[in-house]
């Protein structure tokens, strides 16, 4: 053995030694920290793998804009973690509309995370995994037009259909001059172009569109309503059970409260809980 041959071998012994020991623990930008395997699943949807479905865009939650570009995010880490403790270390993101996602109207998935708010209607279509995230509805106005509890009344809102928001504004609001969006997206891009008053969501999508729109857009107000976001599972899948124990697990200990601060505290730069409430 030449001399430069056993530099480089010792070399790459020390570098091995060198690097942290959940180095090789990663699905896209997430360290998973869980056993690998210790709590499996027996039969995924698709084999060798964890598949999840999302409705983009979904700043911060899922940082990228399409499923091949997103890497890391807030649910994205959730899903590659859920993957890892089921068992594998491949986790496949597919996007779907809204629309078909809350209606129940997909297939070939284990989850479904998009900050989907829990209700008892949802609750016929799909089962529901253990609650993860606490957000209420908030109210995004632009900055040179800002909008307040009592102007917000007689304001154009827009709303996404088919969202807990849109039924907040529209029942227990009563608001009348109302413009529904397919997705998001179509909703704060109407927002920045003054087709409407004001964007109405839950309060921790809003506060992701003002991070991301720095300076034109901010979060005036929210609403108290005790929403709670969970992952959706097929109605009666055998695996529903297993993945709750995942999350749950994940929520005892500590790694959900890791991911929120890394990136959602982090991101919005403020807590959500300051951010002031209106009267209905």
């Amino acid at each position: 053995m030449t001399i430069s041959k056993r530099l480089l071998l010792a070399a790459a012994a020390v570098l091995a030694l060198s690097m942290p020991a959940s180095a090789a623990n990663m699905i896209g930008n997430c360290e998973v920290s869980g056993e690998k395997g210790s709590i499996p699943i027996a039969a995924p949807a698709k084999a060798g793998q964890l598949t999840v479905e999302v409705s983009l865009p979904a700043p911060i939650w899922w940082n990228g804009d399409t499923p091949e570009a997103i890497k890391d995010g807030m649910e994205y880490c959730m899903a590659a973690e859920i993957a890892w403790r089921a068992g594998y270390d491949k986790l496949e993101v597919i996007n779907v509309g809204w629309d078909a996602l809350i209606a129940g109207q997909t297939e070939g998935f284990d989850l479904a995370m998009s900050q989907i708010s829990i209700t008892e209607e949802r609750k016929k279509v799909h089962d529901f995994s253990v609650s993860y995230f606490n957000s209420d509805i908030g109210v995004l106005a632009r900055t040179d037009a800002p909008v307040d509890e009592r102007s917000i009344k007689s304001a154009k809102v827009g709303v996404q259909q088919a969202t807990t928001g849109a039924s907040f504004a529209q029942g227990t609001l009563g608001l009348t001059d109302v413009q529904v969006y397919p997705d998001q997206g179509d909703m704060f891009t109407a927002l920045r172009a003054g087709q409407i008053d004001a964007a109405m969501t839950d309060t921790s999508i809003v506060l992701a569109e003002e991070v991301a729109n720095p300076g034109k857009v901010a979060v005036v107000g929210q609403y108290k309503t005790g929403e709670a976001y969970g992952a959706i599972y097929p109605k009666g899948n055998a695996n529903n059970a297993t993945i709750d124990k995942i999350i749950q697990s994940m929520i005892d200990d500590g790694t959900m409260s890791k991911l929120g601060a890394k990136y959602l505290a982090a991101a919005w730069g403020k807590d959500p809980a300051a951010v002031p409430y209106f009267n209905p």
